[in-house]
């Protein structure tokens, strides 16, 4: 009998007031208003380990979505990923109360030197006992680059080739600077280091020098566990070089067709001499859990009619770079049709889901990300489907927090548990080897090939 396939469960959030599904925070059913304190957050972690989530994935931004109606005053008033506050110092408290649960962390290449950014990684490393994870963005919001004090956003596969940089770096510093055996922790010889095995990296590019040595001994996983998004035909041969888990949206009729993100990722990672199955696959979903499918279907219903639809014009302008506040959200998309308009709008029109009339009802749908909604049994039968088309684990919206978390733990993790698709706890070690087998990059990822030979003996 073929054994189950095992998924991986990890819980999307932000450390701000509304994420993904814009104006939810209005309800008296969530904690979004309180994402300022700790209290939610070591909450939240405490609910994730116990029910056997793998990961909590938190997004960030560095600027403002500005482009709706040609200013930022929508986003503010809506509370839309502003304010929005620093994910990686959360990190520390959240592990000081859970043992396994991994951390993943979106951060821009652009915000931190690569040479201070991969002694914070380091640390974070440290603290948590390998339990780290970088979600690799290139930015894209031109406010972004304006706050860090650039003149302008850089071409979009420009933006790449500075990404591909840094990591050459951070591989530099987490993989190459420090031998394995450079710790002696030796009291009666009063050395700690053996300074022969701690080497200078001397990196010389076209957008950084880095001298080093790296200023940390080696964590746990050494370098993070490596996330990344990126759909765009650079995004995914980027993702094929380095990323270990990659955040995708498609369809299991795509995954079937040998089409979409997932294989063309997978063969372009073979081609780039990557074993195709170090990368694993998470699908975006947004779950509703009822005791009855009528009670999930009113509870859907009830998210999307308090759905914000200037929240999600502001979201979807600005990940765009379209200005929406130009269309009418009532108007019927019939009227769409025939209007010279810009490119991205078209393909939204081209491919809204059924039952779509309006184009509030279309943002509607873009913000709330794909619902997956049914009974426990339902909603469990679905994630197994997914990971037989392909997918090797989902990363997963809220609508209310906690709220649909602990639905999730309390009625779709027991039976994917009893079904063999989840393990009762956790397997041992950081978190690259909890999800991948081996604390360590493998050795066919690039990053690997900055890894130092024993030079020798240690100084006597």
């Amino acid at each position: 009998m073929r054994r189950p396939k095992r998924l991986i469960l990890n819980a999307f959030s932000m450390n701000c007031v509304s994420h993904i599904q814009q104006g939810l925070w209005v309800r008296d059913d969530t904690r979004q208003l309180e994402y300022a304190g700790l209290a939610p957050w070591l909450d939240l972690a405490r609910l994730l380990e116990r029910g056997g989530f793998d990961t909590l994935f938190l997004a960030d931004v560095m600027g403002l979505y500005d482009t709706f109606r040609g200013s930022g005053d929508t986003s503010i008033r809506e509370g839309m990923q502003v304010p929005a506050n620093d994910p990686m110092l959360l990190i520390p408290a959240m592990a000081s109360v859970t043992e396994h649960l991994g951390f993943a962390f979106t951060a821009s290449v652009y915000q931190a030197h690569p040479f201070t950014f991969a002694r914070q990684c380091s640390t974070l490393d440290h603290l948590t006992g390998g339990r780290v994870g970088w979600n690799i963005v290139t930015t894209y919001l031109p406010n972004a680059m304006e706050n860090l004090g650039l003149d302008d956003l850089p071409d979009h596969d420009g933006r790449y080739d500075f990404a591909d940089e840094y990591l050459e770096v951070g591989y530099k510093l987490w993989e190459g600077s420090w031998e394995e055996d450079a710790v002696l922790a030796d009291r009666t010889r009063r050395i700690y280091a053996d300074p022969a095995k701690v080497h200078r990296i001397d990196h010389v590019g076209p957008n950084f020098r880095v001298a080093g040595p790296h200023l940390c001994e080696p964590s746990p996983q050494r370098t993070p566990l490596l996330f990344q998004a990126g759909s765009s035909d650079r995004g995914r041969e980027f993702a094929a070089r380095h990323a270990e888990g990659v955040f995708v949206i498609t369809s299991r009729t795509a995954l079937a067709a040998g089409t979409g993100p997932v294989p063309d990722i997978r063969r372009r990672a073979a081609a780039l001499g990557r074993n195709p199955d170090d990368i694993a696959f998470f699908q975006g979903l947004s779950i509703v859990v009822g005791g009855t499918e009528a009670e999930a279907r009113a509870k859907e219903a009830a998210y999307l009619e308090q759905l914000s639809t200037d929240g999600a014009l502001a979201h979807l302008s600005g990940a765009l770079g379209v200005d929406l506040g130009a269309y009418d959200p009532d108007a019927p998309l019939e009227s769409f049709r025939g209007q010279a308009m810009q490119g991205v709008v078209r393909g939204l029109l081209e491919n809204a889901p059924s039952g779509t009339r309006t184009f509030r009802d279309l943002m509607r749908a873009n913000m709330a990300g794909q619902f997956l909604t049914g009974t426990p049994e339902q909603v469990a039968d679905a994630l197994v489907e997914w990971g037989e088309a392909g997918i090797d684990g989902f990363n997963l919206v809220y609508s209310t927090t906690p709220g649909t978390f602990v639905d999730i733990i309390d009625g779709v993790v027991p039976l994917l548990r009893e079904r063999g698709h989840l393990e009762d706890g956790y397997r041992p070690g950081p978190l690259r080897q909890k999800l991948f087998g081996a604390p360590r990059l493998p050795d066919r990822h690039p990053g690997a090939a900055y890894r130092r030979r024993p030079t020798g003996p240690a100084s006597s």
